[in-house]
């Protein structure tokens, strides 16, 4: 293998990849066209990833090998915990959604499938392991929402999930992930590669999963 080890992950995962940047749920996101259930949908099922996605920060926060590397962990999680969680709280509002309700709505099979492979990437210890779940997660959302044509649709519900991936902050630390998984995924390459091609799958199947 030559080149980076990240463009080696996703040259592999390839069509899945460039299926997910480019699915239609986030052509209409650009155009601020989505269908409000289908909006709806997404956000109330991609809301339960918080609190896997939180082990798996944390898991990557226990495993990593540097001090740098666990302050930009923890302060990509109080992020997570205040700024994106926000968000979700304005979008729910705007959109009618009860959380009573959408509480007894069931998680789709990717939504289940994501907060699998969060938790068992996290109880591998691998740091390698989690940074090839949370590139994917992170990085493919960067992505897209950086190819986002300008200017962005009015509605903030559109408008601030392109910018909640797409600012410098948030594009700092997907440089940095992919960094780390630069230096240490080529140590363990097939375990790397057989978790990243499954998240990248799920992503996919997330998008898809919007309009059912």
């Amino acid at each position: 293998m030559t080149g980076r080890f990240t463009d080696h992950l996703r040259a592999i995962s390839q069509p899945t990849w460039e299926n997910a940047v480019n699915h239609r749920f986030i052509t209409a996101l650009y155009a601020g066209e989505v269908p409000d259930a289908a909006m709806k949908n997404y956000l109330i099922q991609d809301y339960r990833f918080l609190d896997s996605f939180l082990v798996l920060i944390g898991a990557a926060i226990t495993q990593a090998d540097t001090l740098e590397a666990r302050l930009r962990f923890g302060r990509f999680a109080g992020m997570i915990s205040s700024d994106e969680d926000t968000y979700f709280q304005r979008a729910f509002a705007a959109l009618g959604i009860n959380e009573a309700e959408a509480a007894k709505i069931p998680d789709t099979a990717p939504t289940a499938g994501f907060k699998a492979i969060m938790r068992e990437a996290a109880a591998t210890g691998s740091y390698p392991v989690i940074l090839s779940v949370l590139n994917v997660a992170e990085w493919l959302y960067y992505e897209w929402a950086s190819a986002a044509p300008r200017p962005l649709p009015e509605n903030f519900i559109y408008a601030e999930w392109v910018t909640l991936h797409d600012n410098p902050d948030f594009n700092a630390f997907v440089a940095f992930i992919r960094s780390e998984l630069d230096r240490t995924g080529p140590n363990a390459p097939d375990i790397c590669e057989a978790f990243f091609k499954r998240a990248v799958v799920l992503e996919e199947q997330f998008f898809d999963a919007a309009y059912a």
